[in-house]
């Protein structure tokens, strides 16, 4: 529920800040009238993420097994790509990001037709439904269908809706810049954990060589598959089972925070460790760049001055408050 709920928050409040960036400026250039189109744009963007997610829950009991392992491991890397390309981009485009949507309603409005702000409301957030969507479906397939898994998103995106609000009305004070970091961090983590499931359910569809097939790796001693050196390189890197209780607490928490599964082969554990050396060093490696390129300022600003404050960090919203206040 913890894990889910920070996914929640964290891309919630991307979208919630972004949205609230279109509405402060279509407010301040005095085109109030134009509102209703850009909610019926963000409205379409939930719509599409609601019926992806009922589409991958309730379609997916129509497949076998192997079928299900399959849409499961392909949509787990789908989710991973999204989230490691949206980390970046948004490293490399966030400062640019206010003037950037700006400038898109400016020239919907010159352009003058009904389906231009439409456009801009649904692919504002659109990005960050359909990428929280999958990167959900992703985690209740890891975690199993746990009503607390589902609970977690939904109490972090309504967290993040009354976030938002409150920081376009300035009535809150956050550290933005500090904020998304952190929680880029944790996604990275996260994806990390993702990608290790995906790779398991690929194996169980047998689209990859591991435990579950021909291919796995036996132990000349025992006849069974291969645990540990013994079962390099398609066999199990470990076997803890033992020693952790399903659905216990620490098993809990290990799983949902860094993707830990008592049992992972050798690939799962290969990915997981090469995806955390290399994304989460070009992440580090980006936040350490961004602040030289800016003065010092306070840590902690009011919503009106913190786009002056927040650096190019893996969130559209962290440069922008100053539009939405």
């Amino acid at each position: 529920m913890l894990a889910t709920f920070l996914i929640g928050l964290r891309e919630g409040l991307e979208a919630a800040l972004v949205v609230g960036i279109l509405v402060a400026y279509l407010k301040r250039v005095g085109r109030r009238d134009v509102l209703p189109r850009l909610w019926i744009g963000v409205g379409l963007a939930v719509t599409l993420a609601v019926v992806i997610g009922a589409i991958l829950t309730f379609g997916a009991y129509a497949l076998t097994f192997q079928a299900q392992e399959l849409l499961g491991g392909l949509l787990s890397l789908l989710a991973v790509a999204m989230v490691t390309w949206m980390i970046f981009w948004m490293q490399r485009t966030a400062r640019d990001m206010k003037r950037s949507l700006e400038g898109e309603v400016d020239k919907a409005l010159t352009a003058g037709g009904l389906w231009g702000i439409v456009a801009i409301g649904f692919v504002s957030v659109a990005r960050e439904g359909v990428e929280t969507t999958l990167l959900l479906w992703s985690m209740v397939q890891t975690f199993g269908d746990k009503p607390a898994t589902l609970l977690g998103a939904l109490l972090g995106i309504a967290a993040a809706v009354v976030i938002g609000w409150l920081l376009a009305r300035g009535m809150v004070r956050l550290d933005l810049r500090r904020f998304f970091a952190w929680t880029g961090g944790f996604l990275v983590i996260v994806a990390a954990g993702v990608l290790a499931y995906s790779i398991h359910d690929l194996q169980e569809a047998g689209v990859l060589p591991g435990p579950f097939s021909a291919a796995a790796t036996i132990d000349p001693a025992t006849g069974a598959v291969g645990v540990g050196w013994v079962g390099f390189p398609f066999g199990w890197a470990f076997d803890v089972s033992a020693q952790f209780q399903p659905g216990g607490p620490l098993h809990a928490v290990l799983q949902a925070v860094v993707g830990f599964m008592p049992q992972m082969s050798w690939l799962q554990v290969i990915a997981w460790a090469l995806y955390l050396a290399v994304v989460g060093t070009f992440f580090v490696r980006g936040l350490l760049r961004r602040p030289r390129t800016i003065a010092a300022r306070p840590a902690s600003v009011p919503a009106a001055d913190a786009a002056a404050s927040v650096p190019a960090v893996p969130a559209p919203s962290s440069p922008d408050i100053q539009g939405a206040s």
